[in-house]
């Protein structure tokens, strides 16, 4: 658990908690085959945070793919408002299926979240905080699974809210942080969205240890308010 103090509250953080985008959405669009909403963020973004809105995709058996805005952060639906509990922006594979807040967009609700890469962070001796960006080795989208709900409040209104799915971390990645998000192949994509049937809970593993790429980048980034292309630039 982590003190968030943008959103002023303790955030659930297994990692993977600020990440860039820089694709641009007709390019989302084609990469996806998906219909673009009007309300998307603009990109670039090189510090993407928790309560951000973010690019997601959503699909299924029976609906076309959308490419649309999502609020970054979870929000299970006895919460009466958006911070009425942790913030809750990552969801663990091994226990998606029967935690009450996910099990049912588990089965019914999955998204997929693109980005360019993203920030995790070491400990130096003096307790500094050293922030690394990891990005896909062959330079592409880095597409991860996600899950989403809408979420009402009191007056009716919606906000549709999503967390990204993390697991246990491959050893290459372990050098940084014990877990990492799931990432979904493009021949994946259509069973995680529900597109092809039934199974996708055997695609919640580690990535392969040659499918990220990582390095250290300037500490300007371990202030959420930073912004910029210098952001990814390797030290």
């Amino acid at each position: 658990m982590r003190w968030c103090a943008r959103a002023g509250r303790f955030i659930l953080l297994c990692m993977c908690g600020r990440f860039a985008i820089t694709l641009p959405t007709d390019a989302m669009a084609q990469l996806f085959e998906a219909q673009p909403a009007n309300d998307l963020p603009e990109v670039p973004n090189y510090n993407v945070c928790p309560t951000n809105s973010i690019h997601a995709v959503t699909g299924g058996a029976e609906s076309n793919r959308k490419l649309v805005s999502m609020r970054w952060g979870f929000i299970p639906k006895w919460y009466k408002k958006p911070n009425g509990g942790p913030l809750l922006i990552n969801a663990r594979a091994e226990s998606l299926a029967e935690k009450p807040a996910f099990r049912e967009a588990a089965r019914a609700r999955r998204a997929l979240v693109v980005a360019s890469g993203f920030y995790e962070w070491t400990k130096t001796p003096d307790d500094a905080r050293d922030p690394w960006y990891i990005r896909p080795s062959d330079g592409g989208a880095l597409v991860m699974a996600a899950v989403w709900q809408d979420w009402v409040d009191a007056q009716g209104q919606t906000l549709r809210c999503c967390a990204i799915v993390t697991t246990a971390a491959n050893e290459t990645m372990s050098r940084i942080h014990h877990r990492m998000p799931v990432i979904l192949r493009r021949e994946d994509w259509p069973l995680w969205l529900g597109e092809a049937g039934h199974g996708a809970a055997r695609l919640m593993q580690a990535a392969p240890e040659d499918a990220l790429e990582f390095y250290r980048v300037d500490r300007a980034v371990n202030s959420n308010r930073a912004s910029g292309p210098d952001l990814v630039q390797p030290l």
